[in-house]
């Protein structure tokens, strides 16, 4: 089957009755360019794929198991001591569902009928208040320290909003702190030695997932149209297409 061939499956039908999935990678499409998220979700033409973050994975399943070790027995991490964080390692059986990117966490949003879904990385259970802290994992490799600042981090911090929205929605006390382990790769070592050293940092964010339901709102309205929206003027994807357009016309 050709990869690039228009998709035939998981379509929108405005006239189904079985819930939509709408995943948080999705929503966040939406965000970036209402055009993409339509031609992907109404047509089945789909943006060009990208390679697999392998050694982003590598990290993310390292921590998972770091993690792991220390959910079993109730303990709090070196990094939750150090950055004063009166937290444990959230133990539920639901957890292995939850961070698995083929289920993840979901949730049906009755109004819409969708299938709000997102995959997480980790919970916190503080130890106070017995909310609930969500957890994404980051890894990096730059100069100086990391930090949420930046225009392409805004996505990080909606992409820890929607879990947030998810948790609440499945009946969780989920608190507005959310934390990501932020590990990043040192490059001014004298030799590699074959391995990679990383300083971990922990950085806290206040959520706000009130944009989340009514974004699912518009997601309705979009899809439920058979109109394709305005492309995003800030969209690379869009751009691309419409300077290809352009050249094969003048040819």
């Amino acid at each position: 089957m050709n990869k690039y061939a228009k998709r035939e499956n998981n379509l929108y039908d405005p006239h189904s009755k079985e819930p939509f999935n709408i995943s948080r990678s999705a929503i966040e499409m939406f965000v970036e360019c209402p055009r993409c998220f339509y031609l992907d979700k109404r047509l089945g033409l789909g943006r060009p794929s990208l390679p697999g973050w392998t050694l982003n994975s590598a990290v993310d399943k390292l921590l998972k198991s770091e993690f792991d070790i220390l959910r079993k027995n109730g303990e709090r991490h070196a990094l939750m001591k150090e950055y004063k964080i009166d937290a444990v390692p959230y133990n539920h059986p639901d957890l292995p569902v939850w961070q698995n990117n083929r289920s993840g966490a979901s949730v049906i949003h009755a109004p819409t009928n969708f299938k709000i879904t997102g995959a997480i990385d980790d919970i916190w259970l503080n130890n106070q208040t017995k909310e609930l802290h969500i957890v994404d994992y980051k890894s990096t490799s730059i100069e100086g320290e990391v930090s949420l600042d930046g225009e392409y981090k805004e996505s990080y911090k909606r992409q820890v909003e929607i879990y947030q929205w998810i948790f609440r929605q499945m009946g969780f006390p989920v608190s507005q702190t959310a934390y990501f382990v932020y590990v990043n790769a040192l490059k001014n070592l004298p030799k590699f030695d074959g391995k990679l050293e990383f300083k971990s940092t922990i950085l806290p964010y206040q959520g706000d997932d009130s944009w989340v339901e009514p974004t699912i709102f518009k997601i309705k309205e979009c899809l439920d149209s058979e109109v394709i929206p305005a492309p995003n003027e800030n969209c690379e994807y869009c751009a691309y297409r419409r300077f290809i357009a352009q050249e094969l016309e003048e040819k």
